[in-house]
């Protein structure tokens, strides 16, 4: 039995969801503070999925993906966002989250949303010791991105990716060798308006160089297209 863990301060709402997911076969968990969700997620195996409240008392869902994520968990979570703010989406993908539900939401989409973060986290465990799927991998200039683990392998590290981390990379590899403006980047990537603030963009990208670029303050694969965007050279020409 799959279990999820509810950071939800709402009693009324952490309530529902229990009553709803536990109808759906899964074992439900519920901390009402961000403390109480980090000492549950001490162990990366705890939990299977993680739905996480924005809003909660004093550390806040921004803190506790954050420290999950240092921590080197990477359960797949779940943010639930008041209206749904282009600036709490970006500010959530940057903490770690996966993926993003505006309140209030259907319990449909929600239930559709943790289905499909579970069987994410499935293929990747499945993968982890296999022979990768050629078509699942990618190789340039000795490095090798793997799709289905998340993870980017520059020679003897091994850098585990969040899941939109990893779409970001998946996203210029597939338009390599031509810029990418932002905006495609917000649309396609993260389904969120052009106009939205395209600064975390920014961060990712720091972030990704540091994996990739042997000087990542003078990048040869993630190049700034000034004005534009970004481009991905996998081969780069010195």
């Amino acid at each position: 039995m799959k279990r999820i863990l509810v950071v939800e301060d709402e009693a009324h709402l952490a309530k529902g969801l229990r009553f709803n997911l536990e109808a759906e076969g899964y074992a439900v968990e519920i901390a009402e503070t961000g403390e109480r969700a980090l000492e549950l997620l001490k162990k990366p195996d705890a939990f299977d999925a993680v739905v996480l409240d924005i809003m909660l008392p004093a550390k806040d869902g921004f803190a506790v993906a954050s420290e999950v994520r240092a921590a080197g968990n990477y359960v797949p979570i779940l943010m639930l966002t008041a209206r749904g703010r282009p600036e709490d989406v970006l500010k959530g993908f940057e903490a770690g989250t996966d993926d993003y539900l505006p309140k209030p939401f259907e319990l449909s989409i929600l239930i559709a949303r943790i289905g499909g973060l579970l069987r994410r986290k499935e293929w990747s465990s499945t993968a982890n010791g296999a022979k990768p799927d050629a078509a699942q991998v990618f190789t340039f200039d000795g490095k090798v991105f793997d799709f289905q683990q998340l993870q980017l392998r520059t020679g003897g590290e091994t850098h585990q990716l969040t899941l939109m981390e990893a779409e970001l990379l998946r996203y210029l590899i597939q338009n390599r060798g031509r810029p990418v403006p932002r905006k495609d980047i917000l649309a396609d990537v993260w389904n969120l308006h052009a106009d939205t603030d395209t600064r975390a963009i920014d961060s990712f990208i720091v972030r990704l160089r540091r994996y990739i670029e042997r000087e990542p303050t003078e990048p040869r694969h993630l190049i700034t297209v000034r004005g534009v965007g970004y481009r991905f050279e996998p081969e780069p020409k010195d």
